[in-house]
């Protein structure tokens, strides 16, 4: 009675991933089982046989449990009529006879082996290796397979889309070594799929399903099943293919949608033609890796099987599946080096969708490299784009002048910092490229028992705009835009140029002084002590020593700073000598030419930035979980460390609006990134940051906001910014200082929008840019 409380669908995809993720445990015990019987476990030649070998079997146990062959548990009759010795015989003979037509077998073949006979033929490609190499059976291999992975387990159930990464994963020696399955989660997909064409499509069938007139309603559901079946999608980084294998999924649920309510539920008397028209042969694939490919075939098979199974319910009655009559156009090869239209023509492509590999542009390879250079050609800070952006280059060069829309997720690092702009500076004057939809950052668990964290977004585009409205999804919600520019905010289409010089008239901010060092001017508060006690006389040149990470967490260190100092002063000294000596060393050996010139110096720093009198302090890097970066004063006889940026001769009035909410706001939106850290740049973040024009209240309301922050911290010397700057843990009145400098300062900018809704702070400080940097050259 209570059932009608159940989400029925989420149900459905618990119970499919349960049984997804528990097939995939058992194919990593048969892969166990079967590698320990191999002559040569560890040659590669070995590892294709025994991952070929595995696809197979899994396909006969899921062919069993669906009726795939005829009826249920033919595989395991058949293969339980041999021992271990002679198993492998047996299972070479029925890939054999699994890959010839009826007309191809042996004429006596039913007399010999009536079991054998009664197999049908898969086509397909999936047994047609003959040089796959079995190897002897044991008894445990028997038992999985026929106890475990047959009697015990129903393989009819999996999901698809979910068991072909878990497949892939479980198979692959890297993942096998990281102990976690990975898949990416339906709902994920889905955060591509469904903006980029399935709502659109869901709206469209429930507005025709409500059309009264049944001669129209009727011509209007063919003609929409026609239109599904017009539809070409292509993953170009296909991997385990769940991309397609969910989209596919998706279609023809709709098409099983329309062939229910042509037939109204009744028994289709009559009917001949096959009522399916969406097939798998309109998803396409690339994928690098061949087992992988082998793997997304497989799970589009599966897939194909269990709609149609869902096909049958509706018309009520049989449809072939065997032979396999659709191709699943999964190619292997290099993405970036092969042409996508060898794949499919873009004359046929309406989507193009997936998740390219993440890797940051200081984490590729020199092959990597080399591949995205060759695409993105020699344009300015082409080398800051990770690799993920050759993906975004190649689609736009192939759906320009067409109507094809296209989907990635990334890492979030593509709309942060200095890449921004020759990415997508490039491709929205070079190609014309319109954001249709974005979702901003959120976490991507990719794998099962191991979560991968990774931040990313994902992006919607197409050449020109499109019939629709722009969204943006965010962990509020879903929001109308006007425009999405490329930080993923309802904006115009700015791109944040990194700058030498601040936009505004405001101090110069520097980075920190640089030692290049080998560490041997800085020093542990131990080595401090230790130095004072042999030569109390070097007391003047210690001075406290401050980037990042002294600053947030109230850490102690110290340097030699030398400034001054004189020849025999540095004599004097032993201490100081044979720490000078060891630097003017190890910049000699230095590769970089810079380095070797500042051996000539060895007591000073290999750059240096330390002004005379007091500066303000911005680390350069700061955790995510912090509504405001912790920045503050230093004297001048406190030495600022290259993990710092220092504004000297900033006043309270710069030190309230850098640490505003306007400010952070600034920062979040088009700063770059350390993992998921805050990275604070002076080209990036404070020389682009259009500063307010205040008048000499509001000027005065600022600087009497900022110091009541100052004031509110002093009264907790006992605690780093870190506790006064965790959410969780900050004092009431130090929260309550800065939300009076946030108004204070949104009063400066004139802003009619909520100290909150920081989108639209950007989006407002964006248009502030424009008018600022008009016809002003760098």
């Amino acid at each position: 009675m209570l059932d009608f409380l159940v989400n029925k669908e989420a149900k459905k995809i618990t119970i499919e991933m349960k049984l997804s993720l528990q097939a995939g445990e058992l194919v990593g015990k048969i892969y166990d089982a079967f590698l320990k019987q191999y002559k040569n476990p560890d040659d590669p030649e070995t590892l294709k046989s025994l991952n070929k070998l595995c696809v197979r079997i899994v396909f006969c146990l899921y062919a069993e449990d669906a009726a795939v062959f005829g009826k249920k548990s033919m595989f395991h009759d058949y293969m339980s009529q041999f021992d271990a010795a002679h198993a492998r015989k047996g299972l070479r003979d029925l890939f054999r006879v699994l890959n010839q037509k009826p007309e191809e077998r042996d004429e006596y073949l039913a007399d010999d082996d009536p079991l054998l006979a009664a197999f049908p033929y898969v086509n397909g490609g999936l047994f047609a290796d003959d040089d796959i190499s079995i190897p002897p059976f044991t008894s445990e291999i028997m038992d999985l397979i026929l106890r475990k992975a047959s009697d015990d387990f129903d393989w009819s159930g999996i999901s698809p889309t979910i068991f072909g990464a878990v497949f892939e994963s479980t198979l692959n020696p890297e993942t096998r070594r990281s102990g976690g399955m990975h898949y990416t989660s339906i709902e994920n997909i889905h955060k591509v799929i469904d903006p980029l064409f399935l709502d659109d499509l869901k709206a469209e069938l429930d507005t025709i399903e409500k059309i009264d007139i049944v001669r129209t309603r009727e011509q209007k559901l063919r003609a929409f099943q026609d239109k599904l079946a017009s539809i070409v999608c292509l993953d170009p980084a296909a991997g385990s293919g769940n991309f397609l294998t969910e989209g596919y999924l998706q279609l023809r649920k709709l098409e099983n949608q329309v062939i229910n309510d042509l037939s109204g539920g009744q028994v289709v008397m009559g009917l001949v033609a096959n009522p399916i028209k969406v097939q798998i042969s309109q998803f396409y694939g690339i994928e690098i890796n061949d087992f992988a490919v082998t793997v997304a075939r497989t799970a589009l098979w599966i897939a194909e099987n269990q709609m149609m199974k869902e096909t049958e319910d509706i018309v009520h009655m049989s449809l072939d599946f065997l032979p396999l009559k659709t191709n699943a156009n999964i190619v292997e090869g290099n993405a970036l080096q092969i042409d996508w239209e060898s794949v499919v023509p873009k004359e046929r492509l309406t989507y193009i969708m997936g998740n390219p590999p993440f890797v940051g542009a200081t984490m590729m390879s020199e092959v990597q490299k080399q591949e995205a250079v060759s695409i993105f050609g020699k344009i300015k800070l082409s080398n800051s784009i990770d690799y993920v952006g050759a993906w975004y280059f190649k689609a736009a060069e192939l759906i320009n002048n067409t109507s094809i829309q296209v989907a990635f997720v990334s890492t979030n690092s593509i709309t942060q910092g200095e890449q921004v702009a020759p990415l997508w500076g490039t491709l929205f004057n070079k190609y014309n490229i319109q954001i249709n939809f974005a979702y901003r950052t959120f976490i991507w668990d990719s794998e099962a028992s191991l979560k991968a964290h990774v931040h990313c977004v994902i992006v919607g585009f197409s050449m020109g705009a499109i019939n629709r409205k722009k969204i943006i999804y965010s962990e509020e919600g879903a929001k109308i835009a006007s425009n999405i520019n490329a930080y993923l905010i309802d904006g115009p289409d700015v791109v944040i140029s990194s700058r030498s010089k601040p936009i505004s008239e405001v101090p110069s901010m520097y980075l920190g002084n640089k030692p290049a060092d080998g560490g041997n001017l800085i020093l542990t508060e131990e080595e401090k002590e230790a130095i004072l006690k042999e030569e109390p006389m070097l007391a003047k040149w210690i001075h406290p020593y401050i980037g990042a990470v002294e600053f947030i967490n109230n850490k102690t260190r110290y340097c030699l700073w030398l400034v001054g100092i004189s020849a025999h002063e540095l004599r004097a000294s032993k201490e100081l000598m044979r720490r000078i000596t060891a630097v003017k060393a190890m910049r000699e050996q230095s590769s970089a030419a810079p380095t070797r010139e500042k051996a000539n110096a060895p007591h000073l720093f290999f750059f240096i930035s330390q002004p005379e009198t007091n500066y303000l302090l911005v680390p350069s890097t700061s955790s995510e979980n912090r509504r405001y970066i912790p920045i503050g004063f230093m004297p001048p006889s406190t030495i600022a460390s290259n993990a710092a940026t220092i504004v000297p001769n900033a006043t309270l009035y710069h030190f309230g609006v850098m640490t505003s909410n306007v400010h952070m706001s600034w920062m979040r939106a088009v700063a770059g990134r350390l993992k998921s850290d805050y990275r604070y740049s002076n080209s990036v973040v404070y020389n682009t940051f259009p500063w307010p024009q205040p008048n000499n209240e509001q000027k005065e309301a600022i600087e009497k906001a900022a110091q009541e922050i100052i004031n509110a911290r002093n009264r907790y010397p006992m605690d780093s910014l870190a506790d006064l700057y965790h959410e969780a843990t900050m004092p009431p009145d130090l929260r309550k200082a800065h939300q009076a400098n946030d108004i204070a300062v949104m009063k400066a900018y004139g802003m009619p929008i909520k100290e909150t809704d920081e989108a639209a702070c950007v989006a407002w400080l964006m248009r502030l840019y424009q008018e600022k940097v008009a016809g002003k050259a760098e």
